[in-house]
């Protein structure tokens, strides 16, 4: 197993080691007269395909628990549909779900992993584990005191949402239920912090793999056998449960081998254990805030709109939402985020400014025709992908509709990651904070005008704050580091949405020709569909090279060093 782990670390992108690699076995591109020496455009080069490769593995193993989620979601909805009961279990998941955001594994992970990874920059790594065992600590008993707190508080809080007599009992119990999470996704956020401090992603990766099996064999033995539908939801969220616990053990023995382990050790008094609470805050605020628009959307979805649909109905919609976004921009975010950390912490902000702007047009690349695509291709893909049990002709006309506006903000929502990590790498989060604040008051607004268009306005006022939120936090980035190389990222922009439109008119037209020809049993969806998707991607790859859009050089250079012997 350790020998497995550390060939899977070396497929990591490692500054020094692997830049000098990259150097000498990569032969320099004659460019035009404007452009860098060869000797900065082979480090320009040679960063990108580190930043490729690296987002590749992630992206695989990311993109395996991604099905595995869709699967899980295709199951959850043959069973449940999305009217009815299933609407409880949605929102008695958002409040523990939102706690999770603002004080368990993503805030703390985006807080530790700076302190933590300059403490090992500084060669002090018995103190740095010693602030990460301490913090494991303070983790499992402040989390889990506050865990029992709000499952004693269920009732209050989740009476607004305006479920009465018996469902109310039932969001009460099943958000009881679900608490738990809270505490083991704390734990979790520091163990996934060390491996990546290390730059170490796969295994991280890998656990919700195993997340989702279990959810999946829970509904799969479990569903059939409960004698009632809230009996059956009760199942679900069990098996919730048991898989929030398998994905905190997996990563665990990948921790050993490092050069520290963590102890039983409560050091209150290191002034990096402050630092780390200290930066909490803003982030806790700017990723929870951020999560709290999730939680606004279904308030005004449940109170305002429909409770036995809506909330549901816009969940189905952000889980096919949020494939693309897991396999590409929380791939780049993921992997950027420690070298920026370093980065930062040895003030080098020329590469800095070069990590972020490399990111962004990575993100860009890889969004910009998966939105245009999703939003062409929404009524099959959703019909494809639900449409079975439960799940009937008009629910898929509702949650195609609340894709589509979904797939509007696709890519703007993985820029916004991007640039909060970077603020993040820096250890200044005030700033996505404040911007976070205004996109909550901000989405408040657009839900109260948009609602009364149907379930699918509350999707578009997200991807509308989304729009505004990237436009904010490109203003700030610009005032904090002087310049992003703007007009090279704008170009890479451009040129890859004129890629992505001919490619999601070829999407569309494959899918009409062959949806028209085949007919639509569950077969003839997979080919019409899978069809489609694959001529547009083709397509794009195409009109990438032809438009010389230089992010498809990472992905090509990556290509021939997989085929390397």
């Amino acid at each position: 197993m350790s020998s497995g782990d550390e060939r899977e670390e070396g497929q990591q992108p490692d500054g020094r080691s692997e830049s000098t690699a990259d150097q000498q076995g990569e032969p320099g591109r004659s460019g035009d007269p404007g452009e860098p020496a060869i000797g900065a455009a082979r480090e320009d080069t040679g960063q990108a395909r580190r930043l490729a490769w690296s987002t590749a593995v992630f992206s695989v193993a990311t993109g395996g628990s991604r099905i595995l989620g869709l699967f899980r979601e295709i199951l959850v909805r043959r069973y449940f549909g999305v009217e009815g009961p299933i609407n409880a279990f949605t929102v008695a998941f958002q409040v523990p779900n939102l706690i999770r955001s603002l004080v368990a594994d993503t805030a703390l992970s985006a807080a530790f992993v700076p302190v933590f990874s300059e403490i090992l920059e500084k060669k002090d790594t018995a103190r740095a584990w010693r602030v990460a065992s301490t913090l494991l600590w303070l983790v499992l008993l402040g989390l889990g005191g506050v865990t029992a707190l709000f499952i004693l508080a269920a009732p209050w809080i989740m009476r607004p949402f305006g479920y009465e007599a018996d469902q109310h009992d039932l969001v009460v119990n099943l958000s009881r239920i679900l608490f738990p999470i809270v505490v083991l996704l704390g734990l979790t956020g520091i163990v996934v912090g060390i491996l990546n401090s290390y730059e170490h992603f796969t295994v991280p990766a890998l656990s919700p793999i195993f997340w989702n099996v279990a959810i999946i064999v829970g509904l799969v033995v479990g569903v059939p056998r409960a004698d009632s539908a809230d009996g059956k939801l009760y199942v679900y969220a069990g098996a919730v449960v048991v898989a929030t616990v398998i994905q905190l053990l997996l990563p665990l023995p990948w921790l050993r081998g490092r050069d520290g382990q963590l102890r039983v050790a409560i050091d209150w008094r290191d002034p990096a254990i402050k630092r780390v609470f200290t930066l909490m805050v803003p982030v806790t605020l700017g990723i929870g805030l951020i999560n709290f628009n999730l939680v606004i959307n279904t308030f005004f979805a449940a109170r305002y709109i429909d409770p036995q649909l809506a909330p549901s109905a816009i969940d189905a919609a952000f889980r096919i939402y949020m494939l693309p976004q897991g396999m590409f921009s929380v791939a780049v975010t993921t992997v950027l985020f420690p070298s920026l950390s370093r980065l930062a912490a040895r003030a080098d902000m020329n590469a800095f400014r070069g990590m972020v702007s490399l990111g962004l047009r990575q993100i860009g690349f890889m969004l910009i025709p998966a939105s245009a695509v999703t939003a062409v291709l929404a009524t099959p893909i959703v019909r494809l992908l639900y449409e079975r049990g439960a799940f009937g002709p008009h629910e898929t006309e509702v949650v195609a509709q609340a894709l589509l506006a979904f797939a509007v903000g696709l890519t703007f929502n993985g820029t916004m990651l991007m640039l909060n990590r970077s603020f993040f790498s820096l250890q200044s989060p005030w700033i996505p904070t404040t911007v976070a604040l205004g996109n909550l008051a901000f989405q408040v607004v657009l839900n109260a005008a948009l609602y009364r268009v149907g379930i699918w306005g509350i999707p578009l006022a997200t991807s509308l704050v989304n729009l505004a939120g990237t436009i904010a936090l490109l203003v700030f980035v610009r005032r904090r580091l002087g310049r992003i190389e703007g007009r090279q990222t704008l170009d890479a922009y451009v040129r890859t949405t004129i890629a992505a439109v001919i490619a999601a008119a070829t999407a569309y037209g494959s899918w009409y020709g062959l949806d028209n020809a085949l007919g639509r049993s569950l077969g003839d969806q997979v080919l019409s569909v899978g069809l489609a998707v694959t001529a547009a991607a083709g397509v794009f790859l195409l009109g990438a090279r032809i438009l010389r859009i230089r992010e498809l050089d990472a992905l090509l250079s990556l290509v021939r060093r997989s085929r390397t012997p």
